[in-house]
């Protein structure tokens, strides 16, 4: 009987090139970062333009970064945001690739700190597939693409917090409300936040979504560690 075959080694993860992460690090002498949260930003379903400085998906993520800053920089959590390489989902394969180098980034710089990977549209799907990284602690989704039937697998034994608007006519509350759902069957914890009658780009009661992003962050922070299900 012929040997098992042995399975090829893993790859690594690809190298990211150096504008493709925009790093705030909290300032003083407490020393290096406690935790990273990883800012994913939002797409097209089908893309193949490269993100630059002037996509309106990546400055709004550049925005949130901002807005969050303080509070994270506070606890003691640097925010690292990702720009992907190309525009679109075009089938997850990229923009999952993206973000698994930027987590083994995060470990090369700071070591096993815990991430929190905090995602808009696109990027909560991007999240969700990455979840599964062990230097993942939860995800928290703003308005996120979740389509029917995507995977939750990548969530056993992490937390999600989702939040969506009623009224958002790009990506639907209600494929959220039934991920969440679906997510719960595997999730340490899986929560949906109703963000009212808001649309889809963050850009109306922008300080409650930059309040639930930064709240959602350091809750899932504080409540990291091992799944004690």
């Amino acid at each position: 009987m012929a040997p098992p075959e042995t399975p090829p080694p893993a790859q690594a993860p690809h190298a990211l090139p150096p504008h493709a992460l925009t790093r705030h690090e909290p300032a003083g002498p407490a020393g290096p970062p406690s935790a990273v949260v990883l800012l994913l930003h939002g797409g097209k379903e089908r893309s193949t333009r490269p993100v630059d400085g002037r996509s309106a998906s990546w400055r709004r993520a550049a925005a949130l970064q901002r807005a969050v800053d303080p509070r994270l920089h506070a606890a003691g959590a640097a925010t690292w945001l990702l720009r992907y390489s190309q525009r679109g989902w075009n089938g997850g394969a990229s923009p999952v690739a993206d973000a698994r180098a930027a987590l083994a980034e995060v470990r090369r710089v700071h070591g096993p700190v815990p991430v929190v990977l905090l995602g808009h549209s696109m990027g909560a799907r991007t999240a969700v597939h990455v979840a599964d990284d062990p230097s993942v602690v939860g995800v928290v989704g703003l308005a996120p693409w979740f389509p029917r039937d995507e995977p939750v697998a990548a969530l056993a034994g992490k937390l999600l917090l989702a939040a969506h608007g009623r009224h958002d006519r790009i990506t639907s509350y209600r494929a959220t409300e039934r991920f969440v759902d679906r997510a719960r069957g595997v999730a340490r914890r899986a929560e949906l936040r109703d963000m009212g009658r808001v649309g889809h780009y963050l850009l109306t009661r922008v300080a409650a979504w930059n309040d639930v992003a930064a709240s959602g962050v350091l809750d899932q922070l504080t409540a990291g560690g091992p799944d004690h299900r």
